[in-house]
């Protein structure tokens, strides 16, 4: 089960800075901005105070996420997390992750984060085949990736780093996905946590423009399969469709998430989401640009863009959604008896009287028809990729 602890809560910020932006990222970052850095860096640092006047807190996670956060010195990270600590509070134990291109990373930056309160790293290594990564719009190579699980290890992060991987770029074979995930595994030290993503075509994109790069849903979903076959021999365990981890490393701050935890999010486009007594939640997210965030910080003003009021009715049936594609499972009493016919649902750990129903490895192919049978048991969803 993917239960929360009643005090379990987050906080996300936002590093929207990059060398270069890949073909497939539409994510709120900008690879022209280094002279924004520091003001930067200051915003967030003058904004944390805002956060802590929102009564929510000490956080259990905190998730450093881009963009590329490893492009700013380790004490401009620090002195974030540290503001956080003092305007919100961060637990003792919390969970707290970098996000890493492999190619960034040096053997001081990694001790200084160590030292300065990081428990956990993320590589975007995304695949570990040359001609992929330079297809996917990449700056590093596999060496790279090589060298940064040794970096990580040296600085006392060897069984707390993950790494991400994605399938379905142009080109790419099933052999090389095989080469990517074995290449993955055998890394010294090898990851205690895999995340493995279908690539999407964002609109505005450089793919997006490209229809003969966009990928093949049969293919991403053969590569779906290997990627559990070769995880789970080696001892991974899913915990939510795209992601594996061996025993005890999960990542709490993306188990928040799934568990429709409680969140604050600090930067520009950063999101947040919080929890009323009467069972209604408030989503909302901050201004898009850098520079939008930096000059209303400096101002004092208001950082929000917009944001959206789910009541009770509409909480349920995102939560429906959410843990639909994790290894907790959704009631069993709300899964029509197709979908158990169908074998795209089972019962979950514990077996039938678990109460629980767990999708299947095909169900995990298609689980936003699955989830579109739950909400309207009705209806017929078409098969998407995970």
């Amino acid at each position: 089960m993917l239960t929360l602890l009643r005090e379990a809560f987050g906080l996300y910020v936002h590093i929207p800075f990059c060398r270069r932006r890949c073909d497939y990222c539409a994510f709120a970052t900008w690879s022209d901005r280094y002279e924004l850095w520091p003001r930067y860096v200051g915003a967030c640092v003058a904004d944390a105070g805002r956060l802590g006047g929102l009564g929510r807190g000490p956080a259990t996670s905190v998730f450093f996420g881009g963009g590329t956060p490893s492009l700013l010195p380790a004490d401009a990270l620090i002195s974030i997390l540290d503001a956080l600590r003092e305007s919100v509070g961060v637990a003792p134990d919390a969970e707290v992750t970098v996000e890493c291109n492999p190619e960034t990373v040096s053997a001081a930056q990694l001790a200084a984060l160590r030292a300065g309160g990081v428990t956990r790293l993320s590589f975007g290594a995304q695949s570990m085949v040359p001609h992929v990564l330079a297809s996917l719009g990449r700056e590093h190579d596999p060496a790279s990736v090589v060298g940064a699980a040794r970096l990580a290890a040296d600085a006392g992060f060897a069984e707390t780093y993950n790494v991400d991987l994605i399938f379905g770029a142009a080109r790419e074979t099933l052999a090389d996905w095989r080469a990517s995930l074995e290449g993955v595994l055998a890394l010294d030290p090898a990851p205690s946590h895999v995340s493995a993503y279908a690539l999407t075509v964002e609109p505005g994109t450089p793919l997006a423009s490209e229809p003969a790069r966009h990928p093949d849903d049969d293919d991403q979903a053969d590569k779906y399969l290997l990627a559990d076959q070769v995880l789970g021999d080696a001892g991974f365990q899913w915990y939510e469709i795209s992601n594996w981890a061996r025993p005890g490393a999960r990542c709490a701050h993306n188990l928040l998430y799934w568990a429709q935890g409680e969140y604050l999010g600090l930067g520009c486009s950063a999101h947040s989401h919080l929890v009323s007594p009467d069972g209604s939640a408030r989503r909302w997210w901050n201004v898009r640009t850098p520079e939008r965030y930096c000059g209303l910080v400096d101002k004092k003003a208001a950082v929000e863009a917009a944001g959206e009021t789910l009541v009770p009715g509409q909480r349920a049936a995102e939560a429906l959604v959410l843990s639909l594609r994790t290894v907790a499972g959704v009631p069993a009493e709300v899964v029509p008896e197709e979908l158990y016919e169908r074998g795209l649902v089972t019962a979950g750990e514990g077996g039938h009287g678990s109460g629980r129903a767990v999708l299947t490895l095909p169900g995990r192919l298609l689980a936003n028809e699955v989830a579109v049978r739950l909400l309207d048991p009705g209806s017929v969803g078409g098969a998407v990729r995970p």
